[in-house]
């Protein structure tokens, strides 16, 4: 039976992952302790590269050589992620930056090692009942509008509303996830709900929703900010090879996700059950913009967002970049992926 390409990718990439050393780190022998697990969060239901993980069973096939189980978990929210990333809990994180941003600013062990994505076209919507006489953001004060707080999605709502000349204050704010405040609007306890571009494609195609504003055309580019992969840093300095091989996978991932839209597309429809329609609005012409390279635009992005969340009074503290930002793991990664095509 022929492999399939995927599979024929990364078995490649195992088998350079088994040969070459890790550039610019201890020698093996320092990593020769391995974890029995490997525990990695995501905010539910998971970013596009860790539902490809979970489905195709990508890293369970990369580790189980070494007897290592992968955990694979979702939250609510990245906020708790970043809890149990900071704390130890879980290893890694594919999550957005403004929770990411906010766990960096307080010094935790935590470092940046990639990009979970950048799509530069920003997937936050506004979406009132079809009936509402809110047309447009400026309608929006002293209403209930529901969003989950910590995330791009309360960070984009806050940037819209000074656009039109409002703040959060001029808003009676809701802190709740899809599965509350998509309901909520149905039965009109809220008034508006702030939610990615999937979501908010489902609820319009069941006619129980309008948009009022689409920050993917009516917002500016510099809105637009890459969600991220974050490792605990005691697991990166006792496993370092771990987290390379891991990167590896994330790389090869990302181009086979490219290379294959439309397998891409299914696997993200029935894992997360949103419908084709609006996971092709998130993904337009089969881009997924998965690359986890952490380019300099990529960190002047970040840079922007941290000034705006600590004017907005959503961060407090300082992101250090030069001990938050670690691409070693990148750069041995990449070579690894180069042996093995």
């Amino acid at each position: 039976m022929a492999l399939h390409p995927l599979r024929r990718t990364l078995l490649k990439l195992a088998l350079a992952l088994s040969i070459l050393p890790v550039a610019g780190l201890a020698p093996a022998v320092a990593d020769e302790a391995k974890p029995e697990v490997i525990r990695i969060g995501s905010t539910a239901p998971g970013h596009l590269k860790f539902i490809l993980y979970r489905n195709k069973k990508l890293l369970e096939n990369e580790f189980a050589k070494d007897g290592i189980k992968i955990e694979l978990t979702t939250f609510d929210g990245g906020s708790a992620a970043t809890v149990a990333l900071g704390s130890g809990a879980i290893d890694f994180t594919y999550i957005g930056n403004n929770p990411s941003l906010r766990l960096a600013a307080t010094g935790a062990d935590v470092k940046l090692i990639g990009l979970s994505s950048w799509n530069r076209s920003n997937e936050t919507q506004i979406v009132v009942k079809p009936d509402s006489p809110i047309q447009k953001i400026e309608d929006l004060k002293g209403k209930k509008v529901a969003y989950l707080s910590g995330t791009v999605r309360h960070s984009t709502f806050a940037k819209a509303l000074k656009a039109a000349g409002l703040s959060l204050t001029d808003v009676e704010s809701l802190n709740l996830g899809i599965e509350s405040s998509g309901p909520a609007l149905v039965r009109g306890d809220v008034d508006a709900i702030v939610e990615s571009t999937g979501p908010v494609q489902t609820l319009v195609e069941k006619g129980v929703a309008r948009v009022i504003f689409d920050a993917g055309v009516s917002g500016k580019p510099e809105w637009a900010v890459p969600h991220l992969i974050s490792v605990n840093g005691d697991f990166a300095r006792k496993y370092p090879d771990i987290v390379t091989r891991l990167l590896a996978v994330d790389i090869a991932t990302d181009r086979w996700a490219d290379a294959n839209p439309e397998e891409t597309i299914a696997i993200f429809v029935k894992e997360t059950g949103s419908s084709d329609k609006a996971v092709r609005a998130t993904y337009p012409d089969g881009k997924f913009f998965q690359n986890p390279e952490i380019s300099e635009e990529a960190v002047r992005a970040l840079q922007g967002e941290e000034t705006f969340m600590a004017d907005a009074e959503l961060l407090k503290g300082k992101v250090d970049y030069t001990t938050w930002i670690d691409r070693s793991f990148y750069d041995a990664a990449l070579k690894r992926v180069a042996a093995s095509n």
